[in-house]
């Protein structure tokens, strides 16, 4: 599952909450069946967490962090424990590499190692992948995968929206409020929006003068191609039928999670 969302929207505080790390002012939650206020330390043996900023000790190599962390949780078998996380997570070649040396990728490697030491169900990852190049992303979301097909489940925040689409549930964050929660496909249908693409010469100035116009919600240009989303498809047709001729051709496509979301957060700002 992954939370998405603007900064400032509650991804981290919700995480925190759920994590046990802090007590919500009020209302109830419960984690994996137990009580976020009362059954906080039995959470914490159930669950990973990787925060958001790099937390390792750098002048220790990868070997000598896992096994401090192994020694902080007071678990047995701790040698093997190391053993095992630095084969699944690819950092045996590494593993006498100082922290503070490693790339960003190998960082954000080595945390989930840490987070997998004592054998969570669920994982907490706070925007694991921010400042990590495309290589190491996809890596990284490939080894979530291999962890999702053991049955740990994975709850994610991100900024990323193809890393929005790789999960296989969604909840939206805007400020303190749950917009949206399901599927990508649920999501994308209930906002029941039309989107049409065009492409050619003077998109900036079509996209200022469909703008202007009535029935259409947002508009986006990628590269040589405009979108138009609307709620409507007969209003959008309608509209878009003055500029067919001035040479543009215009189809229908289907809508992405990017134009369902930048219209929920747009709703949801203009009735605040």
């Amino acid at each position: 599952m992954v939370f998405l969302g603007p900064n400032g929207s509650g991804k981290t505080t919700s995480i925190r909450m759920m994590c046990g790390l802090i007590t919500p002012d009020s209302g109830e939650g419960t984690c994996l069946g137990m009580d976020i206020f009362t059954q906080r330390e039995k959470i914490k043996k159930k669950i990973g967490y990787m925060t958001q900023y790099f937390s390792m000790w750098g002048n220790l190599t990868i070997r000598e962090n896992l096994l401090f962390i192994a020694r902080l949780y007071s678990l047995d078998r701790r040698r093997e424990r190391v053993e095992r996380a630095l084969s699944e997570l690819g950092l045996t070649a590494r593993q006498h590499q100082l922290a503070k040396e490693l790339s960003g990728g190998w960082k954000q490697r080595m945390a989930l190692a840490a987070c997998m030491l004592h054998e969570p169900v669920l994982l907490f990852l706070d925007e694991p992948t921010a400042g990590v190049d495309p290589k190491a992303r996809r890596e990284f979301w490939q080894m979530l995968h291999q962890l999702s097909d053991r049955g740990i489940s994975i709850l994610v925040s991100t900024h990323y929206m193809d890393e929005a689409e790789r999960c296989h549930k969604v909840a939206y964050l805007s400020y303190g409020r749950l917009l949206a929660n399901g599927t990508i496909a649920s999501i994308i249908a209930s906002q029941n929006l039309i989107t049409m693409r065009t492409s050619g010469a003077g998109l900036t100035l079509l996209e200022s003068q469909l703008q202007r116009l009535p029935d259409i919600e947002q508009t986006v240009i990628f590269g040589n191609q405009l979108y138009i989303t609307s709620r409507d498809e007969a209003k959008l047709k309608s509209a878009l039928f003055a500029f067919t001729q001035q040479g543009y051709e215009f189809c229908k496509v289907d809508t992405n999670l990017e134009d369902a979301f930048t219209y929920l957060m747009k709703n949801n700002c203009e009735k605040n």
